[in-house]
């Protein structure tokens, strides 16, 4: 019976066996889907792209920067549209929150650039800002910025990461959804190029217009597109959905995508596009 109550070993607190050591914060990045811990600096010179193909999200000036020539991008001035159009509570402290924390004005950064010195209108949404909801001053945005291309005769390349239309702005958010298409198909009958490309995420409302309306549609790997999520459609259809549905894989065996394109082809691809479709490179 003594076996039983055999007295414990007594081991040191893990406090003393094991040191805890300070790292500065953001020296290491884990990876979500093979779970490495990169250094952010080496992570940052690959693109924000894992060994295991994971693609980070990216913010829309990185991107920007990553996409452009050198000091190329003009950015436009963003839409005159009432911030909270529905009187939704505390809304407008949402909004100054993310500004603050992200430094941009809203979820969306668009202007004209150059790739490769092929003249480009870039529109490309953060999803930092309200998960990159849509509400007017997106839709207005796009809206504009695709007018300006038309007005210039300049293809249009619009990067999607977005939960859809913003719940706060209701039928005002639903709307852009047309205000958007409307805009791109003027841009289509002047027959000018979209190329839509969509990131990680792009649902609801934006994969129900503008983000599936390109000339060429192409995503990143791993890339989840959808409109309704994955546990909403399988209690619908009572049924067992493949596991790799709605990722941007999927989506191009169906045939809804053109492409799906590594990060780092990205610049090198759209040039391919603009040039096919009779882009010409300005001299300044």
């Amino acid at each position: 019976m003594t076996a039983f109550f055999k007295k414990p070993k007594r081991y040191m607190p893990l406090r003393q066996r094991e040191p805890k050591i300070d790292a500065p914060q953001g020296l290491m990045t884990k990876c979500p889907s093979c779970k490495y811990m990169h250094y952010t600096k080496q992570l940052n010179e690959n693109h924000k792209v894992c060994d295991c193909g994971y693609h980070f999200p990216l913010s829309a000036d990185e991107r920007i920067h990553m996409l452009v020539d050198g000091q190329s991008f003009e950015k436009f001035a963003g839409p005159l549209v009432k911030e909270n159009p529905l009187d939704f509570p505390d809304y407008e402290e949402k909004l100054k929150k993310d500004r603050e924390r992200t430094g941009i004005e809203e979820a969306i950064v668009c202007g004209r650039a150059t790739i490769d010195g092929l003249p480009v209108v870039v529109c490309v949404m953060d999803a930092r800002f309200r998960m990159g909801s849509m509400g007017a001053y997106v839709g207005e945005a796009i809206a504009s910025a695709v007018r300006t291309a038309t007005k210039d005769g300049l293809p249009v390349v619009l990067f999607t990461a977005s939960g859809g239309a913003r719940m706060q702005e209701g039928m005002v958010s639903l709307m852009q959804m047309a205000n958007t298409s409307i805009a791109l198909k003027e841009h289509d009958e002047a027959g000018l190029l979209y190329v839509a490309y969509l990131t990680h995420p792009t649902t609801g409302g934006v994969s129900a217009s503008f983000a599936m309306l390109g000339d060429v549609n192409v995503a990143e790997p791993g890339a989840l597109i959808g409109f309704a999520g994955r546990r909403i459609i399988e209690q619908t259809i009572r049924e067992k959905l493949p596991d790799n549905f709605q990722t941007a894989e999927f989506l191009l065996e169906a045939g809804q995508l053109d492409a799906v394109v590594h990060r780092e082809q990205m610049r090198s691809f759209l040039k391919k596009m603009i040039v096919l479709h009779g882009g010409e490179v300005h001299h300044v």
